[in-house]
């Protein structure tokens, strides 16, 4: 896996014992790609997770590309390594607005899927789904029989007694918006991604990493010191915002290039055009306070804050 996966992931390594091998981030690859992960794999290897949308940058992993990668390891070692897609959050974009995309059960490779319905599924948190492609994927010994309830039911939680009320919340989305509704609602957020982080773009002082062109999420870092010395970091601004009442968070980007400080953004129903320049105007407001300050003392750590 990427070393920009979710902290889910290294919970589940460091509960399971099981051996993570992570690829970092080198120069402009902030996300892993076959040629990477394949020089992690051997024949000790349980699994590859590739994610539809990642969370530091937005951006889809090669999930076909890696793929076709272990396809040619399997014929040169007879070593079969299956795929596990983490579509936390493109899994819910993807399927709507980008349909020729084959990252799904279209790729052989691929045994499992995990999707989050309070992200992009339009539900608030506590609601997630893992799809099987076929019964043999999920070990029979991973599974517990519960008859006290009547009848039998299968259970494969790390819990058991859980509210329905998520349950309930998604399945009236599904019901309510229906597939067009869902797309609808998902290219609206990509429409404002793509013309916020275009906009940010004009301002000046920042270049953008990713546009929003995946999943309805963006970053951007200052522009080098070369091209522009500025008296304020992305930390800074992220504390300027917050003033506004915007969260944009600040942040290093994961090893080996955590040198690198970004800001991002995620659009979500909601978040319409007129928010965006609203938000537009306070990111201009702020530099042009940045500009008055010329004494300004630049901030290296990030500041905290409660969600």
């Amino acid at each position: 896996m990427g070393a920009n996966t979710q902290i889910c992931w290294h919970k589940f390594c460091k509960y399971w014992d099981i051996e993570a091998r992570e690829v970092p981030s080198e120069g402009n690859r902030f996300t892993l790609n076959a040629e990477e992960a394949l020089k992690l794999v051997d024949e000790n290897t349980i699994g590859v997770i590739v994610i539809m949308g990642s969370t530091m940058d937005g951006s889809y992993e090669p999930v076909k590309e890696v793929a076709e990668a272990l396809d040619s390891y399997q014929q040169q070692t007879g070593i079969d390594i299956p795929i596990h897609v983490d579509g936390a959050s493109g899994a819910f974009v993807a399927p709507f607005i980008q349909p020729e995309l084959e990252w799904d059960f279209r790729v052989p490779r691929v045994v499992s899927i995990n999707a989050s319905g309070h992200k992009y599924g339009l539900v608030y948190p506590g609601v997630g789904w893992v799809l099987w492609r076929d019964k043999k994927h999920l070990p029979e010994d991973l599974v517990f029989h519960v008859q006290y309830l009547g009848g039998d039911m299968m259970d494969f939680s790390i819990n058991f007694s859980r509210p329905g009320n998520q349950v309930v919340a998604q399945y009236y989305n599904f019901l309510r918006l229906g597939w067009d509704g869902y797309r609808r609602i998902q290219q609206a957020c990509h429409d404002v991604a793509l013309y916020l982080s275009g906009e940010i773009a004009k301002l000046g002082p920042f270049e953008l990493i990713t546009d929003g062109s995946d999943i309805p999420v963006f970053c951007w870092k200052l522009k080098d010191e070369g091209a522009q010395k500025t008296n304020y970091t992305l930390y800074d601004m992220a504390s300027k915002l917050r003033e506004r009442g915007w969260l944009v968070p600040a942040y290093p980007m994961p090893p080996n290039r955590q040198d690198l400080v970004v800001q991002r953004i995620v659009v979500k129903e909601g978040f319409s055009r007129d928010m965006a320049d609203m938000l537009l105007d306070d990111m201009r407001h702020a530099l042009e306070w940045f500009r008055s300050q010329p004494n300004l003392i630049p901030t290296e750590e990030g500041s905290h804050f409660h969600h």
